[in-house]
């Protein structure tokens, strides 16, 4: 299957990416700004948040409820997130309403009308985000996990908090929007079927002219380690602990992947069969990879009891460690059919196809092509996941637990540290 990525950088920063799929009916198409939690000013958490929903009630000519009402019309398939480093859209749609959906939203980020009557409503919005995530303990541990291990600006949540939503007015958000929703720095990737040359007139006729400086250059990130504690009163214990791994960026990551998917994917992986199955210590366990500003991380996640916390923490770290003592075949082969599935379910959506490509060039500054990710994962092999894991030996580890009873990295974890 021929897959190209058709690229085009416009004079003012803005990039634009794209990928035909041409059996599909649909198209989608993800736009990343560099409006994250990382750009809000101190004090005003959950200003990007906020302002992200703001932007979405009215733009151009058109007003809150007509705006919704049109894509209703459209037959559009929306949503919108936060993260660290960004703000983004998402739509998918059927192919022939995609111009007038690049339309919209193109007034949307450079024309919307952030109407001052309704930044309460959008407050209270917010407040019941961080009132639900602070109800989910599950959530709030990775929450305060990464408050804990990443220090501002990049350890913010995309909820804010109490005092920052309280805190931000008409004119914070305007400024804001006017710092941080700008074509440089911003990544639109359009995925399915659809027209490349029109799509670049279009997005050269709307966007083209869009005007505003780089997003502001980010201090070194500096992790903290060791363990801390947030009470809640409850008979359960959360913990979240993280440790070094290879970021996105490294040409080591798809190792440092398959040694995390042997541990978490799927009910046959390490971690569900030894902690939840074997001890029945936990209703929920997994870990997952994680990067940010250069650094990687395994973030893992365990659900337990009060009289059970101590050994959870054993049992997980020594499961972890375990990968010292080598990959079964049948452990990596089922990994590679794994990845390999996500790719072909990948192929068979214009929206999560549209999300990769603009993930990729963030981290990347390019995508890699299917047959190149199949390459890599094709030429793992057990003897290599071994030596990658005992060459790169967790450190720098960082635990939160969130409950009734505080625990302590051991000894000899806690001070695996570089």
């Amino acid at each position: 299957m021929n897959q190209e990525l058709l690229y085009r950088k416009f004079d003012n920063g803005l990039v634009l990416l794209g990928e035909h799929m041409p059996w599909l009916r649909s198209a989608a198409f993800s736009l990343h700004l560099p409006a994250g939690t990382c750009y809000e000013p101190n004090g005003l958490d959950g200003l990007s948040g906020m302002t992200n929903e703001m932007v979405q009630r009215g733009c151009g000519e058109l007003d809150s409820r007509q705006f919704l009402e049109r894509l209703d019309e459209l037959g559009v398939e929306r949503g919108s997130s936060i993260t660290t480093n960004h703000s983004s859209f998402s739509c998918a749609m059927p192919r022939e309403v995609l111009p007038e959906t690049l339309g919209l939203y193109s007034d949307l980020v450079r024309t919307p009308h952030l109407p001052a009557d309704q930044l309460d409503d959008a407050r209270q919005l917010s407040l019941q985000d961080l009132r639900a995530l602070d109800d989910e303990a599950s959530h709030r541990c990775f929450s305060e996990l990464k408050r804990f291990r990443y220090p501002l600006p990049f350890g913010r949540i995309s909820q804010g908090t109490r005092e920052g939503l309280a805190a931000i007015d008409h004119q914070k958000m305007h400024h804001f929007f006017q710092d941080t929703y700008k074509p440089a720095g911003s990544i639109l990737a359009v995925a399915g079927n659809f027209d490349w040359t029109q799509v670049c007139d279009l997005v050269e006729a709307r966007l083209g002219d869009w005007t505003g400086a780089p997003p502001r250059e980010l201090p070194e990130l500096k992790p903290n380690y060791g363990s801390r504690h947030v009470d809640h009163s409850t008979n359960q214990i959360h913990l979240a602990l993280a440790y070094e791994c290879e970021p996105y960026e490294s040409p080591e990551y798809y190792e440092s992947r398959a040694l995390v998917g042997v541990l978490s994917d799927g009910m046959s992986s390490r971690l569900f069969t030894e902690v939840r199955e074997k001890r029945g210590l936990v209703y929920s366990v997994f870990a997952t990879c994680f990067s940010l500003a250069g650094l990687g991380s395994v973030l893992c996640y365990a659900g337990t009891t009060t009289n059970r916390a101590e050994e959870t923490l054993q049992v997980l770290l020594e499961t972890i460690f375990s990968l010292r003592d080598g990959i079964t075949v049948d452990e990596l082969e089922r990994l590679k059919y794994r990845i390999k599935s996500s790719l072909v379910f990948e192929q068979e959506s214009s929206a999560a196809r549209s999300s990769q490509i603009a993930s990729d060039w963030f981290y990347l500054g390019r995508v890699p092509t299917r047959e190149e990710v199949c390459a890599r994962v094709d030429a793992l092999t057990c003897e290599g996941l071994q030596q990658h894991f005992c060459e790169h030996l967790p450190k720098n580890f960082s635990l939160v637990t969130v409950g009734s009873q505080a625990l302590e990295l051991p000894d000899g974890i806690a001070n695996a540290q570089v």
